[in-house]
């Protein structure tokens, strides 16, 4: 169930808020006038939807580029070159 407050709530407890997302790891919406206005919530949640975005983005290009005709590589190749780049550093 998403956690609804009011504006008010938001300057008179913020401090409540922020502890609240950071717990829950879920937003708060704020309403204004009984109407949605904006949503608070973590940094850490924020920048997992973040990544989580631009990952679906890159995923999205390479669907495009392999249904346009683009060649990938050969998995097994990558990860032996990432394996031999990662243990050269260790």
């Amino acid at each position: 169930m998403p956690s609804i407050r009011p504006i008010s709530d938001l300057r008179n407890n913020a401090n409540d808020i922020s502890e609240f997302c950071r717990k829950s790891r879920e937003p708060v919406f704020i309403t204004k006038n009984g109407v949605g206005d904006m949503v608070v919530m973590s940094i850490e949640t924020y920048e997992q939807q973040q990544a989580l975005i631009s990952l679906y983005t890159k995923l999205a290009e390479a669907e495009e580029e392999i249904a346009e005709g683009a060649e990938g590589e050969d998995f097994f190749e990558v990860a032996k070159q990432l394996r031999k780049s990662v243990h050269g550093k260790l």
